[in-house]
C-alpha cells in the first residue's frame, strides 16, 4: 500500500509546503473506476474511518485525529493515501479541514443532501419594532414637529397668513410636549436646539407677518435671552424692524445698534444693511446729522444707490447746496455691475451662438439686469428733478449742472431724458414759452429724442387747438420714430379733430400694434369707433381697457354709456354701480343711475340715487326737479317746496319755480301763505298771465275784494299779449311776402324777423318770464303747473264753478288799451 505514497526529497526537508506543484497521480480522478479499493469502499464501509468519541454526535470536538502536535503514527486512507495531519517521515501534511462541507454525520443516515437548508422552510419574519417605546414615540413626535414648521413655511408663501400662523403654533405646542418626554428619559444635553429655535423663529416671524407685534416681540426676546442659541442676538435686528412698523423709531435704533456690536466684522454686507436701517430710522425721526453719518459710512465702505439716494435727500432736507452736488456725484458713479447690450449683439453669423444669445436675452438673470438699471435711472432721474431748483440761483441752472454730470458719467442717455423734465417742468411753472424753446433744440439730435420732443410739443399745441402747429409736429414724431406709440397717438388725435374718425382708427391700431399695453391708444379707439356708430367694436375696446385698468372711471363710465345707447340698462346700471364704487361722490353719474331707475320705474332706488346726487351737487336743475315732481306725486307737498325754491335760487329770472312754491302752499291747504307768494310773483312779474290766474281764483275763493282788480289787471296783460301776438304774425306774414315778391330789402327784413322768431321757438318756456313765445291761440283757461289738484276741504258755503273763465266778460272802456 505504500507503494504509492510519494515521499518529499530529503534536501527540501525544511519545507513543509513542497512538493504540491507536483503532480501526484493518487488525486487521478480518471482511473477510479478501475480502481478495485475505491469502488470496494464505495460499497461497503471498508475504509471507514473509526467512529469517533465525541459527547454530541457529527462534530469533531474530541476526535483523536493525527496532527503534527499529537501522535506520530501514520493513518492511512483506503486507498493508501495520508490522511490529513498525519506525520510521515517526519513530515506533517497540513491539516485541510475538520468538517464536511454541507453536511453532517447525521444526514449521512438516511436523509437528503440539502446543503442550503431549504427543507426547514422559509425563515420566520423579521421582529417588528415596538412602537410604544419612548424612543421611539420621541422620533416620531420630532418628526411632526419639523413637518408643521414646514407647512406653516410654505402657508405663508402662498399667502395664507392665518393657516401659517396656526401651524406654527401648533409645531410649537408638540416641540414643548417633545422637550418634557425626553427630559423624563434622558439627560438635558440631548435636546434639539435646533428644532426648539427653528420652531421659535418662525412662531415669531407668523406674528410678524400677521402684524400680531406684541407676541413676535415676546417670542423673540425668548429666543435673544436664552444664551445656549449661540446666534440668537442676530434676531434684534427683527425686533428693530418690528418696531420700525410700530413707529417707534428710538426703540428701532437702540436694538439695530446691539444687533450691529453682535455681528462680528467679516459679515461686511449684513452690517450695511443694518446701517442702512439705522440711518432710514434717523430720516424718520427728523435727525437727518446723524442719519448722514450712517449713509456717508454706507458710501465709503459699500457704496449702493439706495443709501446714495437717501443721503441726496438728507442733504435736501438741511438745505445744503453744495453736499447736495457731491452726493449726486457719487450716486452717478455707483457701480451698478450690469453688463450692456454688446455681450448680446453676436459678432459673427455663428449659429450656435447666435442661439446661445437668443436664449440669454430674456432669461432671469437679464430681467434682474433690465431691474436694476431701471431702479438706478429712477434714481438719478427723482434726485435731479429734486435738487435742480435749490443747488444754483435758478432752475434752468441747476437743471443745466445736472445734465453735465450725467453726460460725463455712464449713464449718457438720462441727459437728454433730463431736458425733456426741464421742458416739463417749465409746463407745471405755465411757462409754455420756455417749454417750447426746450423741446425744439431736440429738433436736431438723434431720432429717438427728437420724437419725443416732437411728441411733447404736438399734445401742447393740441391743447391750445392750434391744430395746424400740432398736425406738423405730430408728423415730424412719426416721421422720426415710427415706431414710437405716443407720436402715432398724437397724429391720430389730430386727424381726429379734424373729423377723419377713420383715418385716427388706422394711427391708433398701428400704435397698438407698436405697444399693445398703450392705453391712451386703445381709449382713443373706442371713442373713435363710438363716432362711426361701431357700437360692438367699441365696447370691445373699452373692455379690454378695463381688464388692463381695473379701477378707471373714465372705463367703467364709457362702458355703461355703450350699454345706454344698446338699449341694455340693466347692464349699464351694473356698470354704473361700479363705477360709484370708484367715484362714490361723483353727482352726475348718481343721477344718471337715478333716471335708470326711473326709466325702469323702480321710484325708490330713483329717489336714493337722485337724494345722493342732490346731496354732493345741490346746483343740478333736472335733480330738483326730479325730487320736487316725486314729493308732489306722494302728496307731501311741504317737502317740494324746499327743492323748488332752491331753483328759485338758482334761476331768479324764471318765473316757473316761484309759481310752482305757491302751487305747493295752495296744494298743502296754505292759502294765506300761497296768496303773499303769488303777489310777490306778481310784483316781479307783472305781466304774467298765469300768476294773475291764480291771484284771481284765490281771491274768489277767499271772498277778497282785490279780485276785481286783478281781474282788471289780467284782461289788460291778455289783450296786450293778443296785440303782441298779431304784430308778430303780421311782421312774419310780410316777410314772407316780400321774399315772395323778390324785393332785396324785404328779404332782408324778413329774414331778420325769421331769426328772430326761430329764437323765441327755441328758448324753453321757462325762460319766458313774461310772455309766451308761441304764435297759437290764446289759452285763458286756467292750467296748474304742478299737474291735477287733490281733492281739498272747501274753504266758501258758497257753490262756486270748477273753473273760472273770463271769456264771457265784456271789458269796458277803461280797460281797453289807451
Amino acid at each position: 500500500m505504500m507503494q504509492n505514497v510519494h515521499l518529499a526529497p530529503e534536501a527540501d526537508e525544511d519545507d513543509l509546503y513542497s512538493g504540491y506543484n507536483d503532480y501526484n497521480p493518487t488525486f487521478d480522478t480518471e482511473d477510479l473506476e478501475n480502481d478495485v479499493a475505491f469502488q470496494q469502499a464505495a460499497r461497503t464501509s471498508h475504509g471507514r474511518r473509526p467512529p469517533v468519541t465525541a459527547k454530541i454526535p457529527g462534530t469533531s470536538a474530541s476526535r483523536p485525529l493525527a496532527t503534527g502536535f499529537g501522535s506520530k503514527a501514520t493513518l492511512t486512507s483506503s486507498m493508501g493515501r495520508p490522511m490529513t495531519g498525519a506525520i510521515q517521515d517526519g513530515v506533517t501534511r497540513p491539516m485541510t479541514a475538520v468538517h464536511a462541507a454541507g453536511y453532517t454525520k447525521a444526514a449521512m443516515r438516511g436523509s437528503s443532501f440539502d446543503p442550503l437548508g431549504q427543507a426547514r422552510g422559509p425563515a420566520p419574519p423579521l421582529e417588528m419594532k415596538n412602537s410604544d417605546s419612548s424612543e421611539e414615540k420621541i422620533r416620531q413626535l420630532e418628526k411632526k414637529v419639523n413637518e408643521l414648521v414646514e407647512e406653516s413655511c410654505i402657508a405663508n408663501s402662498c399667502g395664507d397668513l392665518k393657516l401659517a400662523l396656526e401651524k406654527a403654533k401648533e409645531a410649537g405646542r408638540k416641540e414643548r410636549v417633545l422637550v418634557r418626554q425626553r427630559e423624563q428619559i434622558a439627560s438635558p444635553e440631548n435636546i434639539n436646539l435646533d428644532l426648539t429655535y427653528s420652531v421659535l423663529f418662525n412662531l415669531a416671524s407668523q406674528y410678524a407677518a400677521n402684524e400680531m407685534y406684541a407676541e413676535a416681540l415676546n417670542t423673540y426676546q425668548v429666543i435673544v435671552k436664552n444664551k445656549m442659541f449661540s446666534n440668537g442676538g442676530r434676531l434684534k435686528v427683527n425686533m428693530g424692524n418690528i418696531y420700525l412698523k410700530q413707529r417707534n423709531y428710538s426703540k428701532a435704533i437702540k436694538f439695530y445698534r446691539m444687533a450691529l456690536d453682535q455681528i462680528p466684522s467679516v459679515h461686511k454686507e449684513m452690517r450695511i444693511k443694518i446701517m442702512q436701517n439705522i440711518g432710514v430710522a434717523f430720516i424718520k425721526t427728523g435727525q437727518y446729522v446723524d442719519a448722514i453719518s450712517s449713509f456717508e459710512h454706507i458710501m465709503s465702505m459699500s457704496p449702493n444707490l439706495k443709501a446714495g439716494f437717501n443721503l441726496i435727500l438728507c442733504y435736501f432736507a438741511i438745505g445744503n447746496g453744495e453736499q447736495m452736488k457731491k452726493a449726486f456725484q457719487k450716486l452717478i458713479a455707483v457701480p451698478l455691475e450690469v453688463d450692456y447690450d454688446d455681450k448680446y449683439i453676436s459678432p459673427n453669423d455663428d449659429p450656435h451662438t447666435n442661439l446661445l444669445i437668443e436664449a440669454i436675452k430674456n432669461d432671469s438673470l437679464r430681467q434682474i439686469e433690465r431691474e436694476r438699471k431701471s431702479m438706478a435711472e429712477e434714481y438719478i432721474m427723482t434726485a435731479a428733478k429734486l435738487i435742480a431748483p435749490v443747488i444754483e440761483t435758478s432752475f434752468a441752472v441747476g437743471y443745466d449742472w445736472c445734465v453735465e454730470v450725467v453726460k460725463a458719467s455712464h449713464y449718457v442717455e438720462l441727459a437728454n431724458d433730463l431736458e425733456i423734465n426741464k421742458a416739463t417742468t417749465y409746463l407745471r411753472q405755465q411757462d409754455f414759452n420756455q417749454a417750447l424753446e426746450t423741446l425744439k433744440m431736440f429738433e436736431k439730435k438723434d431720432s429717438r429724442v427728437k420724437s419725443a420732443a416732437a411728441t411733447n410739443l404736438s399734445f401742447l399745441y393740441y391743447l391750445e387747438n392750434e391744430l395746424a402747429q400740432a398736425t406738423n409736429y405730430a408728423d415730424l414724431a412719426v416721421n422720426s420714430d415710427r415706431y414710437n406709440p405716443a407720436a402715432l397717438t398724437n397724429k391720430g388725435n389730430t386727424v381726429f379733430a379734424n373729423g377723419d374718425y377713420e383715418k385716427a382708427a388706422e394711427f391708433y391700431k398701428e400704435a397698438l400694434r407698436n405697444d399693445s399695453s398703450c392705453t391712451e391708444a386703445l381709449y382713443n379707439l373706442g371713442l373713435t369707433y363710438k363716432k362711426l356708430n361701431r357700437i360692438d367694436e367699441a365696447l370691445d375696446c373699452f373692455l379690454k381697457l378695463h381688464a388692463i385698468l381695473r379701477n378707471s372711471a373714465q372705463v367703467l363710465h364709457q362702458i355703461a354709456n355703450i350699454y345706454e345707447i344698446m338699449e341694455d340698462p340693466s347692464q349699464a346700471i351694473e356698470w354704473l354701480l361700479q363705477l360709484i364704487s370708484v367715484v362714490p361722490t361723483d353727482p352726475h353719474v348718481l343721477s344718471k343711475l337715478g333716471k335708470l331707475y326711473d326709466n325702469e320705474g323702480d321710484k325708490s332706488q330713483a329717489f336714493h340715487y337722485y337724494y345722493e346726487s342732490y346731496r354732493y351737487f345741490p346746483s343740478n336743475i333736472e335733480v330738483i326737479e326730479w325730487l320736487g315732481a316725486y314729493y308732489i306725486d306722494t302728496q307731501f307737498c311741504e317737502k317740494a317746496i324746499e327743492y323748488f325754491e332752491r331753483a328759485a335760487l338758482i334761476l331768479p329770472t324764471q318765473v316757473k319755480w316761484q309759481l310752482m312754491v305757491a302751487s305747493c302752499y295752495r296744494r298743502s291747504g296754505n292759502y294765506q301763505k300761497a296768496l303773499e307768494k303769488y303777489k310777490v310773483i306778481h310784483r316781479k312779474f307783472p305781466e304774467n298771465v298765469e300768476c294773475l290766474r291764480f291771484l284771481v281764483r284765490l281771491c274768489t275763493d277767499m271772498g277778497l275784494k282785490e279780485v276785481q282788480e286783478y281781474m282788471t289787471k289780467l284782461k289788460k296783460v291778455e289783450k296786450l299779449k293778443e296785440i303782441r301776438e298779431q304784430r308778430i304774425k303780421s311782421s312774419r306774414d310780410g316777410s314772407a311776402r316780400s321774399r315772395r315778391e323778390g324785393n332785396a330789402g324785404g328779404d332782408s327784413g324778413g329774414t331778420k324777423g325769421e331769426r328772430l322768431s326761430a329764437k323765441l321757438k327755441a328758448l324753453p318756456g321757462t325762460s319766458e318770464p313774461y310772455e309766451s313765445s308761441g304764435s297759437k291761440e290764446i289759452d285763458a283757461s286756467y292750467i296748474d303747473p304742478l299737474g291735477p289738484q287733490a281733492e281739498r276741504p272747501k274753504t266758501a258755503a258758497r257753490k262756486r264753478t270748477e273753473e273760472d273763465d273770463f271769456a264771457d266778460e265784456e271789458l269796458g272802456e277803461d280797460l281797453l288799451p289807451e
